[in-house]
C-alpha cells in the first residue's frame, strides 16, 4: 500500500505544483506529473534533513511534497528548452 500511496501523494503534489508555477514548458501527462510530485517530495525531505528540520529517516508532509515539486519544476524550466524556441 505503500508505493500507491506514494504515487498518489506525488500525482496530488505535483498537479498542484503545476497551479502554483504554470508554465509554457511544464512535464505534461500523468506519469511526469507523479514523478514531479515523487521526486519533488524526496528533495524536500533531503533538503529538510539537510536543514535540520526533518531527523534521519524522517519524510516530509504534503505541503512539503508540493514545495519540493515547485522547485523540480523550476529546475525543470531552467533546463529544458521550450519545443517553440527550435
Amino acid at each position: 500500500m505503500g508505493i500507491i500511496w506514494t504515487i498518489i501523494i506525488g500525482f496530488l503534489a505535483g498537479i498542484i505544483a503545476k497551479f502554483v508555477m504554470p508554465g509554457k514548458n511544464e512535464p505534461k501527462g500523468f506519469v511526469l506529473t507523479t514523478l514531479l510530485g515523487v521526486v519533488g517530495a524526496f528533495v524536500a525531505s533531503f533538503l529538510g534533513q539537510a536543514l535540520g528540520f526533518y531527523g534521519p529517516g524522517e519524510y516530509t508532509g504534503f505541503i512539503g511534497s508540493i514545495i519540493g515539486a515547485c522547485v523540480v519544476l523550476f529546475i525543470w524550466g531552467l533546463v529544458v528548452k521550450p519545443k517553440d524556441a527550435a
